[in-house]
């Protein structure tokens, strides 16, 4: 296909499809003439992913040429690339300044990962943002330890086991990159909703409902 039509079949504007030629972000098509090339699947697939680093998980250009260099690596294994996927759509975090509450959360959340069994880089960004989870409640006088946080590992464990399981793993790795990116961005922020759903649920089941009170949209616009 043509770049136009490469376009067209992606929805991103050929200037920004030159810009990501340009930046080595996407590979150069065939050239079939000195003014035009051929593009194919593989471009599709490419442009696929960019967008989801891009535009769902937020990444900048920078980022995003990594996690493309790790899709391309075929002497890393698919634990690495989508590690390097998932480390680079992590959130930004600023732990507080050193201190006996920071290093106690620290060696807290180093403790729950041991005693799960959990396999984790030391560097993970995910083990810095339990420890300030873990640092804010503590300070907020609701300190958890693995005993009460138990349920929450149980639950993610099973979510993630189908997570994982549902992963096209046997076709190009650019596609379970695109997945991984978009499920967990994406499917974390549903199971936000649904919790915050069962929430209320929960609530009415086991506080009662006044008669007339559910369903009364009444008293959430006051």
């Amino acid at each position: 296909m043509r770049i136009s039509q490469l376009s067209a079949e992606t929805d991103v504007p050929i200037p920004t499809i030159k810009y990501y030629l340009r930046e080595g972000l996407l590979p150069s098509g065939e050239q079939t003439s000195a003014t035009r090339a051929e593009y194919g699947e593989a471009h599709v697939r490419r442009l696929r992913l960019i967008r989801a680093l891009l535009e769902v998980g937020r990444l900048p250009i920078a980022s995003i040429a990594k996690v493309l260099a790790a899709v391309d690596d075929e002497e890393l294994g698919m634990h690495r690339v989508l590690g390097t996927a998932h480390y680079a759509i992590a959130p930004a975090t600023t732990p507080p300044p050193d201190g006996e509450e920071w290093q106690r959360a620290r060696d807290e959340a180093d403790r729950l990962i041991t005693g799960l069994g959990w396999r984790i880089e030391p560097w993970a960004p995910a083990r810095e943002e339990l420890a300030q989870a873990l640092y804010t409640l503590a300070r907020l006088g609701m300190p958890m330890d693995e005993e009460s946080l138990r349920p929450y590992t149980r639950a993610v464990e099973t979510l993630v086991e189908h997570e994982i399981g549902i992963l096209p793993l046997d076709g190009p790795r650019e596609t379970a990159v695109e997945r991984l990116v978009i499920g967990t961005v994406m499917h974390g922020r549903v199971l936000d909703v649904l919790r915050r759903l069962a929430h209320e649920s929960a609530s009415a089941r086991f506080f009662g409902v006044a008669p007339g009170e559910n369903g009364d949209k009444a008293h959430t616009d006051s």
